[in-house]
């Protein structure tokens, strides 16, 4: 490898450690702020923006059956039962 492979392979392992310490930071200045709620509800955010992301242009039957598991999560807070349950309505739905 040439000296331009390691100058760059060090420039983008110092970028991802400045990445990390950053983040390591911010994280503990939105926990001590008003803001802090914000790291608790987190993980849930991104999993919805996530399916939401993935739904966007399905058919019906896929919308149909992420209601349904939407439905299945909030009554029985089971993530097994959901997935379930959801997978059977898809596949039912599409066998139509």
């Amino acid at each position: 490898m040439t000296s331009s492979h390691w100058a760059l392979i060090l420039v983008l392992a110092l970028a991802a450690i400045s990445i990390r310490i950053a983040g390591l930071l911010a994280g503990d200045r939105i926990r001590t702020s008003s803001h802090a709620w914000v790291l608790d509800e987190l993980p849930g955010l991104i999993v919805v923006s996530l399916v939401a992301a993935s739904l966007a242009g399905q058919p019906w039957q896929v919308w149909s059956a992420a209601a349904l598991a939407l439905v299945v999560a909030i009554t029985t807070n089971h993530v097994l039962v959901t997935m379930c349950l959801g997978i059977i309505v898809f596949a039912s739905l599409n066998m139509i």
